[in-house]
């Protein structure tokens, strides 16, 4: 079960806080001023979630790289290329132009 816990009884309470989540698994939200900013959870489930994480963003890659085969299906590979060029030469060039006004 989750536990709540502001940030200034977290620092308080720091190394006990940290011995629940490490040692008992326990889960943390820090709040401040009653509203949830981050967690404080087990190495363990982090790399679990940032895993799901990956994938999900894998598979929704996936999907649209599949749904733009479909959609260029019609078109010759050579138009398609042509375009993808030409998009790759427009965000150069953009990002040039943002780099020198900066």
């Amino acid at each position: 079960m989750n536990q709540i816990i502001g940030v200034t009884e977290l620092q308080r309470r720091f190394r006990s806080v940290f011995d629940d989540v490490t040692k008992k698994g326990i889960p943390y939200v820090l709040t401040r001023g009653s509203k949830p900013e981050a967690v404080l959870l087990p190495y363990e489930e982090y790399v679990k979630y940032k895993k799901l994480s990956d994938e999900e963003a894998d598979q929704k890659f996936d999907a649209m790289v599949n749904r733009l085969s479909k959609l260029n299906a019609k078109f010759p590979d050579e138009e398609v290329s042509a375009d993808v060029e030409e998009a790759i030469r427009e965000v150069r060039k953009l990002r040039r132009q943002k780099e020198m006004g900066k």
